[in-house]
């Protein structure tokens, strides 16, 4: 299914491209902005960006890695820093 008519990008390029930059790299964050660049296509309009972002969200590999979740949660030196002034 074509997700992006401006770019000509389906959802199977989306895919490819999550599972390709989670192989290369498990720990990075993987946005939209990347896998346009993973694919060598830059955005367009943005009408597509709901369905790209669902699409994106039904692939396994998108998951964040473990350590990088909840980060503000566990108080981060910056948020120490802040804590007295709220």
């Amino acid at each position: 299914m074509i997700v992006c008519s401006c770019m000509n990008i389906s959802d199977r390029d989306i895919h490819a491209a999550i599972d390709w930059m989670r192989a290369a790299d498990e720990q990075t964050i993987i946005t939209p902005g990347k896998i346009y660049h993973a694919l060598g296509k830059k955005a367009d309009c943005g009408g597509c960006m709901g369905l790209f972002l669902q699409t994106m969200r039904t692939n396994d590999n998108l998951e964040v890695p473990m350590h990088l979740r909840d980060l503000r949660g566990r108080g981060t030196t910056q948020d120490k820093r802040h804590e007295g002034r709220r």
